[in-house]
């Protein structure tokens, strides 16, 4: 058991957050077997596939699960969506939903890049005009 203050408030935070990174899971979980019912049904794939794309790109950024097991989840629903039926319509969604987060990507690259010059430009003291030293007098 902890001991100090601080430990004790480790302990209740580390609950918090293992509770909403289990729902967080467990919707993952939801969006995925979404795609898979679309698949074998034959409609509703590609926006459910955008949806569980969506939402473990929103995992990874908050940390919750590693991008390189996004990365496989998104290649599995993929694949499966990716049926000679259904195929046509998820690549032409998918793609779309990429294309727009490369360009908000691109958009918040450019306005980072700005903020140091702005800031530099901010922070650089003003010329000032400098006065006249006084004349020493001669010996």
């Amino acid at each position: 058991m902890a001991n100090t203050k601080s430990s004790k408030k480790d302990i209740k935070r580390s609950n918090r957050k293992r509770l909403v990174n289990t729902s967080v899971k467990s919707a993952l979980k939801t969006h995925i077997k979404k795609v898979k019912t679309a698949v074998k049904a034959g409609e509703g794939a590609p926006e459910a596939v955008v949806a569980a794309v969506s939402a473990l790109d929103k995992a990874v950024q908050r940390g919750i699960i590693h991008k390189n097991q996004a990365a496989r989840r998104k290649s599995r629903i993929a694949k499966a969506a990716n049926a000679p039926h259904v195929a046509p319509v998820v690549v032409e969604k998918v793609a779309k939903v990429a294309k727009a987060k490369t360009h908000t990507a691109a958009k918040t690259k450019a306005k980072a890049a700005e903020k140091p010059k702005a800031a530099a430009a901010a922070k650089a003291p003003a010329a000032k005009p400098k006065a006249a030293k006084p004349a020493k007098p001669a010996k």
